[in-house]
């Protein structure tokens, strides 16, 4: 039989053969020439294709032997001269290799003298010769870090490093492809899953660093410098592999280290692509390289490198960001705490602690919880004393911006509150329970009184540390190394635990503070000014004195507030007094020596303070002393008979003082306070204008602070000091509440001129209707007066959110957000925030959207948290705003011609800016409960005037419309909704059973325009002559009139009055120097020529870019009048054609449209010539 015959026939023989063939060339020298030519034909045959391609691995690992020792004893030269059957025979020993993967097997050993062999005996040298050898060694190398696992000895892994290292140094070099199959094991995501490859690729780089660094150094070269990618598949870790080198032997980095110093410095725009990579990792190592660059020489590192990092602290990939702050919390430690560098460093890096702090206004509590831990051990780290913790909290309050100061405080209002919770917690956990979970509650006592301890006001930052290290040991388990639950235990004692203050860290701020007063402190060497620094020193501990009140009980942090109370600056002294609110609570008892020095300032205060000071005065003396109805009539009783209209200067601190008293003490105070606000404040100062405005001719709509009259600033203060008396009587007993609301109402409709004497400017009148309305708001609060706000009255509160002056709608529109998101405002009032989809300006559009999804997202995850509040459904699910708005919408003064596009699309865009916030989801099929729910206001009468059809007729128009928009936005809104909507019956009142309104008050042309914005398509003929116009735009039609025919259509608007034409062409206020610019009220836009010269119609002058604010609503008597005069003098109409009176009325900003505007005139209320109008509080 020969030995080439068919496998199946020959397979005992065979492997037989191959075995005595094994064994003859084992025991085989290198010496015997006669043998090695008497094997020789033996040694040919071995490598014919039979063998090499055998399906038998037994006989291939037996043949992979024969042939490993027939290179041993026939070298250096090798018996095979075809280059093609050396690359063969390589080929098939390095796959025999992969059987030394299963130590476990029984052929393991020969597998093991298969690699001994070969590495021994340097066999694959011999491939030097082939041209295509890379091949081989590339397949040696993947091979043997493929096997290469934790059950291998260290023999084995000693062959495999002689067998590579013996390729890498005798060759001319090692090509990309061989290089990478080394240090792809170093990147991270390689390392992890096969750390014994890891090893050996460490341990190769390290045996070969002399030849493999110039190999190393040419990959870097290529794609660092020369930018080529494409040169290797591990282009993009090589960020991972810089560091992966550095740790090895940074002599593997020489040549290295120079490319990347010249990539940082000079190719910056590398950085960039690769920080904005879609890849995580990629950006990832960007900031590992800057931040190491920098960490090593911060001047290896510019501002742009330093910006990169500084996008990556909002990157979308929490492993990016985290790195990005601690990397940068590193550098501010050691550059500007430690100041390693000097003054100049810190100083370039002076912005890290304010970007830090700011990325606690993110939404992720793995931000929040990394912010307060680099600030923990950054920042201000905790392991210092407490004099140099305590100096540096000093100066970084003091330098750090507006944004992220609030930030530092709402992180120690967060630690405080879960500090509560905690205590809660703990209270709870001491109410009686059975007896058998008593037992098992005493294995744990001592971890509640380290708790206990840890959470007390009292305790120490030593004592703190102590606890949390008592507790984790508690709680660590060796059997368990990795316990989610212990993870999460120690985040809570880091937040709760006090590091920073204590008793001591406040006496060692107040000797800082007192350093400053006296001069002595090295405020100036640390970059801030004394007066910053006693200014945010007092800020600091104001804010402290909230969150650790106990910790400032002591006589000597109490002498040292004393003193601030003494100097100048108003500011200083106001937060003194704010501390001694927050935490004097004991002075009384303990501190007779402070509280006798004390009473006086604080009634001195009271009379003769600023306002802030006096509001801060009285509630202090509430807070604190037992006798306070005493101190407290020591200063209502003179300053009620020192109040002089006449001199209003000496009446805000006053008014401030009594205000605040009124709503301490109302039980002692409230029949007092009744004749004052009767007999002075209503009559004697809010009836009454003493002063002509003086200045303010130019129009504007809004001053500063400064700049108003000292009588609006004491009306204002009146105007609070009636809710402030309201709110702490919380009853309507005497009816004093609705003669309030009256007065507040007709303040709102006289635009702020309640007199109509037009003694006020403008924006005093600004000043006073954003007080009206605030005043309405915040007596909503209460229930009790929320229950007596008419419908009229609510509209007249929410129509202040489209005020004329910028200002207005600013300010109101925050105090309402801040109101709606504490839950304290009702319901109804989010729906003032539909009408801001009128706003002009852009930002007040969006901050108003913002505020919507903030308010509706509070309330719905508040009805989460507590599902057992479902009597209260009507007060906070956001969707029952919906029929507020809607009866909002209806009676808005605007909407005075309801079929009219205009007016229609005005309220499609209010109705689907609320709308689109309310059905971002479809949760509980809340889109059909929408619908559903403005169906039945349909079939419902309005009851602000259940008689009056055509209010009721608008009601309708405005349900149709949002039906309209529903169905436009939702596929799911025609859906069965099982819940039935209940409609407040203020606002809405059940018609009788017979009623039905099946009517549809759009027309299918309208609806098409509110749809397309455009008409339906109409015949040829029919289209002729009528403007064109394009969705979503207005109209601005050019003309060529002159003044007195402008006039002629727009009398009723102020603004196109000839006294308004006149004082805009002639007004000295500014705008851009690149033409016709525009400006919101300084404010709203003021337009003029760019040659400055009166313009024949200041109309033609308005850019179509430009809305020009118009009159919202009614106009006042005097516009009217003044309109209708001009009508009748210009245009020859008698002025009985246009309207004989005026009603009040109030300015609204809005966009201008292409047609004219009609004059507007409605029936002048009958007023008598001879006396004043006044609203009797006492009714």
């Amino acid at each position: 039989m020969k030995i080439n015959e068919p496998y199946t026939r020959v397979k005992p023989y065979v492997l037989l053969v191959a075995q005595i063939v094994v064994k003859t060339y084992m025991d085989m020298d290198q010496d015997s020439e006669e043998e090695k030519q008497q094997y020789l034909a033996l040694a040919l045959h071995l490598a014919s294709e039979f063998f090499l391609r055998n399906p038998n691995k037994d006989v291939r690992l037996l043949v992979a032997c024969c042939l490993a020792d027939i290179f041993r004893v026939y070298a250096p030269e090798a018996p095979y001269t075809s280059h093609d059957k050396l690359k063969d025979i390589f080929l098939f020993i390095t796959r025999q290799l992969k059987g030394l993967e299963d130590t476990k097997s029984p052929q393991f050993n020969r597998y093991f003298y298969l690699l001994e062999n070969l590495a021994w005996v340097k066999s694959y040298n011999i491939c030097f010769e082939l041209e295509d050898c890379n091949d081989i060694f590339i397949q040696l190398f993947k091979t043997l870090f493929s096997v290469i696992n934790t059950s291998h000895n260290q023999k084995v892994q000693l062959h495999m490093m002689d067998l590579m290292s013996s390729i890498i140094k005798e060759g001319d070099g090692v090509t990309q492809e061989l290089l990478d199959t080394m240090l792809i094991n170093l990147i991270p995501a390689h390392k992890n899953q096969n750390k014994q490859a890891y090893d050996l690729a460490q341990t190769l780089l390290k045996k070969t660093v002399q030849t493999i660094e110039s190999c190393i150094a040419n990959f870097f070269n290529q794609v660092l410098v020369m930018g080529k990618s494409s040169v290797s598949d591990l282009s993009e870790h090589v960020f991972d592999l810089i560091q992966e080198l550095f740790s090895i032997d940074p002599l593997l980095l020489t040549s290295v280290m120079p490319q990347l110093e010249f990539k940082l410095k000079s190719n910056d725009e590398y950085l960039k692509v690769r920080s904005h990579d879609p890849e995580e990792a990629i950006r990832h190592d960007v900031i590992v390289t800057i931040i190491n660059a920098g960490k090593k020489d911060l001047n290896l590192v510019n501002d742009q490198l330093l910006g990169f990092v500084r996008e990556r602290t909002l990157d979308k990939r929490w492993r990016v960001r985290k790195e990005a702050m601690l990397g940068l919390a590193q550098l501010y430690k050691k550059y500007c705490l430690h100041h390693e560098a000097g003054k100049e460093s810190a100083q370039k890096i002076s912005w890290i602690k304010d970007k830090l702090l700011h990325i606690y206004y993110q939404n992720s509590i793995d931000d929040k919880l990394l912010v307060e831990k680099i600030f923990a051990q950054y920042m201000v780290p905790h392991s210092l004393d407490t004099g140099e913790k305590m100096k540096c909290l000093y100066y970084l309050y003091a330098c750090l911006d507006p944004n992220a100061v609030k930030a530092l405080n709402e992180m120690w209002k967060c630690q405080n509150m879960l500090r509560s919770l905690v205590r809660e917690l703990l209270d709870l956990h001491k109410l009686p329970v059975s007896e058998r979970t008593s037992q098992k509650r005493g294995k744990d006592e001592r971890l509640r009184i380290q708790l206990e301890i840890l959470i007390r006001p009292t305790c120490s930052c030593k004592q703190a540390e102590t606890c949390v290290r008592e507790i984790t040991r508690k709680l660590t388990f060796p059997k368990q190394p990795t316990n989610p639950f212990l993870e999460m235990v120690k985040f809570l004692l880091e937040r709760i635990a006090p590091v920073h203050i204590d008793s001591e860290a406040i006496s060692a701020l107040v000797k800082l503070l007192n350093k400053s007063i006296e001069g002595t402190a090295d405020d100036v060497e640390e970059g801030v000014s004394p007066d910053t620094a006693i200014r945010s020193g007092l800020d600091l501990l104001k804010m402290l004195s909230f969150t650790h009140p106990t910790a400032f009980h002591s006589a000597e942090t109490y002498e040292s507030l004393l003193l601030c109370l003494k100097m100048e600056d108003d500011k200083v002294a106001e937060a003194a007094i704010r501390i001694f609110r927050n935490t004097g609570q004991k002075i009384e008892s303990e501190l007779h020596q402070i509280r006798s020095t004390l009473i006086p300032v604080l009634h001195q205060k009271a009379k003769r303070g600023t306002p802030h000071q006096a509001k801060q005065a009285v509630h202090c003396i509430h807070a604190i002393f037992q006798n306070k109805e005493v101190q407290l009539a020591q200063i209502f009783e003179p300053l009620s008979r020192s109040l002089n209209a006449d001199v209003p200067e000496q009446l805000i601190t006053p008014l401030v003082s009594l205000g605040h008293i009124s709503m301490l003490a109302p039980d002692q105070f409230a029949s007092p306070m009744k004749s004052i606000v009767a007999n002075f404040i209503v009559k004697d100062l809010l009836m009454n204008d003493r002063s002509v405005a003086v200045g303010n001719k130019n129009g504007k709509l809004w001053t500063l602070d400064d700049e108003v009259s000292p009588e609006v600033l004491a009306k204002v203060q009146a105007i609070k000091l009636l809710v402030r008396w309201l709110l702490g009587m919380k009853n309507n007993q005497s009816k004093s509440a609705n003669s309030t609301l009256r007065l507040l109402s007709a303040m709102l409709v006289s635009e702020g001129d309640l007199t109509e004497q037009k003694k006020i400017s403008k924006s005093d009148m600004s000043r006073l209707r954003l007080a009206a309305g605030g005043a309405i708001m915040k007596l909503a609060q209460e229930p009790c007066y929320h229950d007596i706000v008419t419908p009229e009255q609510f509209h007249l509160c929410g129509l202040v959110i489209n005020d004329e002056c910028y200002q207005v709608r600013q300010i109101f529109s925050q105090k309402l957000h801040i109101a709606l998101v504490k839950l304290v405002l009702p319901l109804e009032y989010l729906a003032v925030f539909a009408l801001c989809a009128k706003d002009p300006v852009k930002e007040r559009r969006a901050h108003a959207r913002q505020c919507l999804l903030k308010n509706i997202s509070v309330r719905r995850e508040y009805i989460k948290q507590n599902p057992l509040l479902q009597d209260k459904v009507l007060a906070l699910h956001p969707e029952y705003v919906v029929p507020y708005m809607i009866h909002l919408l209806a009676h808005d003064p605007d909407f005075s011609k309801p079929h009219e596009y205009d007016q229609l699309k005005d309220i499609k865009e209010c109705l689907w800016f609320m709308l689109e916030v309310l059905m971002t989801k479809n949760e509980n099929n809340s889109h059909a409960f929408l619908r559903k729910m403005v169906e039945n206001i349909k079939q419902s009468h309005d009851a602000q005037f259940p008689d009056d059809l055509k209010a009721s007729e608008k009601l309708y128009i405005v349900c149709d419309v949002a039906l309209f928009v529903i169905a436009n936005k939702s596929t799911a809104c025609h859906l069965e909704t099982p819940h039935e909507p209940i409609l407040p019956s203020k606002f809405f009142i059940k018609p009788d059973k017979e009623f039905k309104n099946d009517k549809d008050y759009l027309s299918a042309e309208m609806r098409q325009m509110l749809l397309t914005g455009k008409p339906k398509p109409s015949p040829v003929l029919g289209a002729v002559n009528k403007p064109l116009t394009v969705p979503g735009r207005r109209v601005y039609m050019k003309t060529s009139t002159a003044v007195s025919d402008v006039v002629c259509n727009t009398g009723a608007n102020s603004r196109n009055s000839p006294q308004a034409l006149n004082k805009m062409s002639n007004s000295g206020t500014q705008t851009t120097e690149s033409g016709g610019g525009a400006r919101e009220n300084n404010e709203n836009p003021v337009i003029k020529n760019q040659g400055g010269k009166k313009t024949e119609a200041v109309l033609n002058t308005v850019p179509s870019a430009i809305p020009v604010p118009k009159r919202r609503g009614r106009p006042p008597k005097s516009a009217t009048a003044a309109a209708a005069a001009v009508v009748e003098k210009e245009c020859g109409v008698p002025s009985t054609a246009a309207g004989t009176g005026g009603g009040r009325g109030r300015k609204r900003v809005g966009d201008s449209t292409s047609e004219a505007i009609n004059i507007k005139v409605s029936k002048q209320l009958p007023k008598d010539d001879g006396t004043k109008r006044q609203i009797d509080l006492q009714r």
